[in-house]
Parts: structure tokens; sequence; C-alpha cells
């Protein structure tokens, strides 16, 4: 059963169309990867999926029910979880508090919502940090933090905008670790958008790839690196490996 479909969706800024008529699926408990050049689309497919921006055409359907136009925190609400490309904390806010005011989204009380949080950072490998200001955070605990702040709404549904951009070989192997664990060990459901290939062919068990905002192909990561298409125009350039 597909957890998550896009059918048909189309959106377009001033008359340039950021996403043409993209349709995918994502299967419950798996790892899906949304890959392409810069500008391409990827950024605003998750912004529609997630209630940022209504589509022109087309549906968003999670769990067998159409979300699309529904606000942030209805889809939110509905289980979808996301991070952000640009990581942007309650920077005045412990590390914990940052976590505490997402898993408030689920639990009926700050004790709770707290007892969760700290599990969350345990996990993320955080919680030595728990007390310190988010803007003391180095840009890969930032990273991990908004990881947390998004998994504390207790999502069926993760997605992940550019998560290990910008962070090492050995950070990026370790947070690939963390997802697979989530994924595996936790039933997690994850659609990502990455940059960072050896992410994409540790974690994804589907590549779905975009260009000017199209589909140009979609398959396994071992087939879609072997795409002509896909060789063309993204993993011909210098990509991050």
């Amino acid at each position: 059963m597909n957890f998550l479909e896009i059918q048909g969706i189309s959106k377009s800024f001033r008359g340039l169309k950021a996403v043409a008529n993209a349709s995918f699926e994502v299967p419950r408990g798996a790892i899906v990867a949304l890959i392409g050049p810069n500008g391409a689309g990827k950024t605003t497919c998750f912004n529609v999926i997630a209630g940022v921006f209504a589509p022109d055409s087309g549906k968003v359907i999670f769990k067998n029910k159409e979300i699309q136009g529904f606000r942030p925190d209805q889809v939110c609400a509905a289980g979808i979880g996301r991070t952000f490309q640009i990581v942007k904390p309650f920077a005045g806010l412990s590390v914990l508090d940052n976590v505490i005011v997402g898993a408030l989204q689920r639990e009926r009380s700050v004790s709770s919502a707290r007892v969760f949080s700290l599990s969350l950072l345990t996990k993320l490998k955080l919680d030595a940090k728990k007390d310190l200001p988010a803007s003391s955070l180095t840009l890969p605990d930032r990273k991990r933090l908004e990881v947390a702040r998004a998994l504390a709404t207790r999502p069926a549904l993760l997605l992940l905008d550019e998560a290990m951009a910008g962070l090492r070989p050995t950070e990026c192997d370790e947070m690939v670790g963390v997802f697979r664990d989530l994924n595996r060990a936790d039933g997690l459901t994850i659609l990502l958008i990455e940059h960072v290939m050896r992410a994409v062919m540790a974690l994804a068990q589907k590549v779905v790839v975009l260009h000017h905002g199209e589909i140009i192909a979609s398959g396994t990561p071992a087939e879609v690196v072997r795409d002509p298409a896909v060789l063309e125009c993204y993993l011909g350039e210098e990509t991050e490996v």
C-alpha cells in the first residue's frame, strides 16, 4: 500500500512552473529519495506536501486521504513531520525546550513531553547538550536538533530536506545510521531530499529524479545512477559523494 501518493501536482510562481505534473508514491515503511539539480522543484514538492503551498493542480494523498490545501499544522496533525534545509531553532531556548515545543503536539503534559524529548535527544546523541542554548550548537548538532524537533511530533512520515548537507563524511554516516534505525526499528517512513549521494545510495530503496520541475527517472538507486538522462542533467555534475 502506498502511504503517500503524489498525483500530477503542478505549482507555478509568477508564470514559472516550479513543478509540472509530478507523480510518485512512497510505500509504507520505505525510504524514498527525491534528487535533482538545484532549482529542480524538490523543495517546492515538499512545501506542497507539507501545506506551505496549495498545488495549482493535482492531489496529495496521505493514508488514503486527500490533504492538498491543508495548512501546515493540519498536515503535522495528520502525521507528517519535516525538517528544513536552513535550520532555524528557537535560538534563545535550550536544546531540550526546542524539542519539547514539538512534543507538545501529541503529549498531554509538559512532563510527558520532557521525558519523550529526552529520549529523542539521547537517540540523536544530543542529551549531553540538552541545557545549552540552541544558538550555541555547531552545524552538525543543529542538524540533529532539527531532526529531533520533527520527530517530537511523532510523525508517521518524515520529510527530510537536505539533513546531511554540510556534514563531514563521518558525520553523514552517523546520520545515515540514525535514519536507518528509525526506519527499521521504529517503522518510520521517510521521504528525503538529498545531494549527498553516499547517503542516498546507503538509505533509499527508491529514487525519484526531478529536473526543471518534471520527473525524468524513478527506480532503485542502482537503476537511477545508470540512467542516461540522470547522468546528463545531474550526476554528471560535481555531486557530493
